[in-house]
């Protein structure tokens, strides 16, 4: 029987029972949440996610603290049970849909938190992320981005951080299909080297969240990418989209950028946008690209572990380190400030940055 609580509920895509979702097998459904004070400390985030045609559910929490990434991983088999939201120790529970949402991540291996996210404005729609190699779809999924704000604690060995006023952040939504749990052993025939050039930039400024995101190819041509504005309190039809451009920089020998310069056609947003790193955090801490905890992998009916990485030993050319979320003080040419994250991913060949291999580091 494939009927669950989802059932109950609205929501059917298709002519089955919630828990078939088509019939792609990397058909996946996740929450992404970070956060930090408003002088850039205690950063922290937190994915889970569900994989209904693997059967297995994943979840992530880290924060950092003292130049060290403090991770928490748990996986489980679902159960064909999508509507569940937990994952071993951390749950999620949606408290008024598209603006308020509850995290709780029950002590285990001496890390604990429970907060609040509470959204600035209506989320906005980034548009549909479709991406082929040859016939075969790598990947086909839509997100939804929203800043806000955050209230609650986090506790590491005993000693428990609470949440500044202005704790701010930024979550998302996102469905569809991505490459995830064991890699299909045969190859592609004919495919290229294997690339993909990504940059998220949400940006918190006083009266307003600032979005940007784009995919390039490897001469640097963009296939998906937007710009969008929403002023707090806007609904959906308040918000303004438009187009911009990024100039990155990177750290001498590495894939992480330094800063960048993000010119703009938005309304009510800054012409141009400078970004000055404040910090860096290792996306392998919520599972992505990580060797042992990548997402979907099936680790048995329930498994959690604790890890922790010292951010300045890692080496910034290995696979597993190249995808980060830095945090960045924003400025505008019209003289406002933000704090928020630039988000990077490049993998192979990138033209532009002077990227000839899979993982040669930027000059």
């Amino acid at each position: 029987m494939a009927l669950s609580k989802g059932d109950e509920y609205p929501i059917h895509q298709t002519a089955e029972p919630v828990a078939y979702a088509g019939t792609d097998r990397n058909f996946y459904d996740r929450y992404f949440f970070n956060g930090y004070a408003p002088d850039g400390s205690g950063f922290f985030a937190l994915a889970l996610s569900v994989y209904p045609h693997l059967d297995v559910a994943d979840a992530h929490f880290s924060f950092i603290r003292g130049g060290t990434q403090y991770c928490l991983h748990a996986s489980a088999e679902m159960g064909m049970e999508r509507m569940a939201m937990r994952v071993g120790p951390i749950s999620i529970e949606v408290v008024e849909p598209l603006h308020a949402l509850k995290v709780t991540i029950e002590e285990s291996d001496g890390i604990a938190g429970e907060f609040t996210f509470t959204g600035r404005a209506f989320p906005i729609e980034e548009p549909r992320f479709t991406h082929r190699i040859g016939p075969r779809a790598f990947m086909d999924y839509t997100r939804m981005t929203q800043n806000g704000h955050y209230e609650g604690w986090i506790a590491v060995d005993g000693e428990r951080h609470e949440m500044v006023d202005g704790t701010a952040g930024t979550r998302d939504r996102s469905w569809g299909v991505r490459p995830i749990g064991a890699r299909d052993s045969q190859p592609m025939p004919g495919a290229p080297m294997p690339s993909f050039f990504w940059q998220w930039t949400p940006i918190s400024f006083r009266n307003g969240s600032l979005y940007f995101h784009v995919n390039n190819d490897t001469h640097g041509r963009a296939w998906n990418t937007r710009a969008a504005w929403a002023p707090d309190g806007a609904d959906a039809s308040d918000i303004a989209e438009g187009h911009g451009g990024m100039r990155t920089r990177l750290l001498p020998d590495t894939r992480w950028p330094s800063g960048g310069t993000l010119s703009l056609a938005v309304m009510g947003a800054p012409e141009q946008v400078t970004f000055e790193s404040l910090g860096r955090f290792q996306m392998r801490g919520l599972g992505y690209t990580h060797p042992e905890w990548g997402h979907g992998m099936h680790h048995g009916p329930l498994r959690v572990e604790r890890e922790d990485i010292d951010l300045a030993g890692l080496d910034p050319l290995a696979p597993e380190n190249l995808h980060v979320q830095t945090l960045v003080r924003a400025t505008g040419n019209d003289g406002s400030d933000g704090i928020g994250v630039f988000e990077q991913l490049i993998l192979g060949p990138f033209a532009p940055l002077g990227l000839t291999g899979m993982v040669d580091g930027g000059a």
